[in-house]
């Protein structure tokens, strides 16, 4: 079995010409190391330094030199939609309160099949259908394009960050549990202006 150990992005191939393709699923692109199976049959190790989106067109490298060229597989998703940007801002909004990924375009949302957020949706005035496209999820603040990461603000200043290898099943944890009482910064802000005026 050969192995990927690099990937070259779409736009710096240079030339190089594929000798097989691999179409995956945008789960299946977030990856550091995993058996795969190419469109031909072939049976590949992906084995990378680190977790890395490999995006639509970009090629992995195997050890003798050639190249796999990355295809993102289409997957069923609801296509959100509204009759002015700033109700499918409101709607964008709503959705991402909810921590499902999505795919944010400039006149649609993508997400996957959630029949709740579909009726939520269309309670906010915007409308949805089934379509059949390659998903290219946001990755939040506190991660890269298309990372699977789920942030979870809660109160009282509570972030949590949950960041996902699953290629090789780690999972890291990040809590910032700092916690500022409304009261707190008022005494603070009298704190600072007794400074000021002595």
């Amino acid at each position: 079995m050969l192995r990927a150990t690099d990937v070259v992005r779409a736009g710096a191939l240079n030339g190089r010409i594929a000798v097989d393709t691999i179409t995956l699923d945008r789960a299946s692109r977030w990856r550091r190391r995993v058996a795969l199976k190419t469109d031909k049959g072939h049976d590949i190790l992906l084995d990378l330094a680190e977790a890395t989106l490999l995006a639509n067109g970009d090629a992995l490298v195997l050890e003798n030199g050639t190249c796999v060229k990355v295809v993102a597989a289409p997957e069923a998703l609801l296509e959100v939609t509204a009759n002015t940007p700033l109700e499918l801002a409101k709607i964008a909004w709503h959705i991402g309160n909810r921590h499902t990924p999505a795919e944010i375009a400039a006149e649609a949302i993508y997400i996957q099949p959630d029949h709740v957020l579909a009726d939520m949706v269309r309670g906010l005035g915007g409308s949805v259908r089934d379509v059949s496209r390659p998903f290219d999820p946001e990755g939040g603040a506190y991660g890269h394009k298309g990372a699977l990461v789920e942030s979870h603000h809660h109160g009282h200043g509570h972030i949590h960050v949950h960041g996902h290898d699953h290629g090789s099943h780690s999972h890291g944890h990040h809590y910032d549990h700092s916690h500022d009482h409304p009261r707190d910064r008022v005494d603070n802000h009298r704190r600072s202006l007794l400074k000021t005026r002595t």
